[in-house]
């Protein structure tokens, strides 16, 4: 079968000599990041602290506009920030717990780490409510009951990290807003696999990383903000560069920036946003239409080769309803993650899970083969060992 999305694996050093099926957790470094840090080191070098001026001063600004092409978000309402937990702490500084709207719904099935930053403003007037759920999907409809007049965001992953899952964020947006809630959609897990359209779904808050599907590297999470939300919020926690004019070190309040400034705080992650650019490059000219497509084919691939094992999948067989990563849940399977690593097959094991597989846009057919063979491998020689 012709695949025209293997043209950019030369792009990608480390698939000359591994199965990269981790996509999930850190995207493969783009051979340009060499370029990209070279070149952060030559100015530091060169232009000392004119390299502000010249351009470090507007990076962060411009690399939120080069992942908000891949979001389809307006001009000037990207942020960028370190990491997920950081831009929706941002988001709940600017809102108001003290009052009879002060309740904050998810599923049991979010990241945790922005779980335990919700269940950290419990002090300052937040209910928490943590819906139920199957530990694949989550039940679209009980989550919708829990959205009432006392909610006041709604932060939520649009493909849920352990099954990937697709929420129905066109849902959750429309019964938040319809009694007056916020929703935050955490598109980590899917944007970079999956088309995202933060115009369409008309979502007050998006953020997610380029850690993963983007190939960016860590150090750069993103921050979207509705445009009329954008001009009006006003953060807590704040800094310098979202000051109206940041070098006239002005003494007093914050007079905000517009955005994406506004959303902005302390100085910005040089090295990080250099690192990021290139994988966004790579992403915007391959396509996330063409690489959605792709996905959906290899994840069903995946899917067939276990069922043909009699492993059990913690993934949606909907490819409507499932993200770029199938969970495999096969005996032993932390000892079986930890054995393929060893053979240069890079996945991931998660509880409740099993072993992660997430092929990507310069995955090869064969590597999916050839991985899920590995694993019948691993086990034929434990079984044998335990005999």
């Amino acid at each position: 079968m012709s695949d025209s999305l293997l043209r950019f694996r030369p792009e990608f050093p480390i698939l000359e000599r591994t199965i990269y099926m981790i996509s999930n957790s850190l995207g493969a470094m783009p051979r340009g990041v060499y370029d990209a840090m070279q070149g952060y080191a030559d100015t530091w070098s060169t232009r000392g602290v004119c390299a502000w001026e010249d351009r470090w001063c507007g990076l962060a600004a411009q690399v939120g506009e080069e992942i908000g092409v891949l979001i389809n978000a307006p001009k000037a309402t990207v942020s960028t920030h370190q990491n997920v937990t950081t831009c929706q702490a941002v988001i709940a500084s600017c809102l108001d717990f003290s009052g009879r709207r002060n309740k904050v719904v998810y599923s049991d099935m979010n990241f945790p780490s922005v779980m335990y930053f919700w269940e950290a403003q419990r002090p300052l007037g937040a209910r928490v409510q943590m819906v139920k759920t199957d530990g694949i999907s989550v039940p679209t409809e009980r989550l919708l009951e829990a959205i009432d007049e006392q909610t006041l965001i709604v932060p939520v992953s649009h493909v849920l990290f352990r099954s990937a899952y697709i929420n129905d964020a066109a849902a959750i947006v429309e019964k938040a807003h319809r009694v007056g809630a916020y929703v935050m959609l955490d598109t980590f897990h899917s944007a970079g696999t999956m088309p995202v359209d933060v115009q369409k779904l008309n979502v007050d808050f998006a953020c997610g990383g380029v850690l993963k599907w983007l190939c960016g590297g860590p150090g750069v999470g993103y921050l979207y903000v509705r445009p009329d939300l954008g001009r009006n919020l006003e953060p807590r926690i704040t800094g310098w560069f979202a000051h109206q004019n940041p070098f006239d070190f002005e003494i007093g309040p914050n007079r905000y920036a517009d955005p994406p400034h506004r959303f902005m705080n302390g100085t910005p992650h040089i090295p990080a946003l250099e690192a990021a650019r290139p994988g966004l490059a790579i992403l915007a000219e391959a396509g996330i239409a063409n690489i959605r497509e792709k996905s959906k084919r290899q994840t069903a691939l995946l899917i067939k080769l276990a069922d043909q094992h009699g492993w059990h999948v913690h993934t949606p067989r909907d490819p409507e309803k499932r993200g770029g990563t199938v969970s495999i849940d096969m005996p032993d399977s932390q000892e079986v993650s930890r054995e393929l690593i060893k053979r240069n097959i890079l996945v991931d094991w998660r509880p409740q899970a099993g072993v992660r597989f997430s092929p990507h846009f310069y995955t090869k057919d064969a590597e999916i083969e050839a991985a899920i063979g590995a694993v019948g491998e691993i086990l034929n020689e434990r079984k044998v060992a335990a005999s």
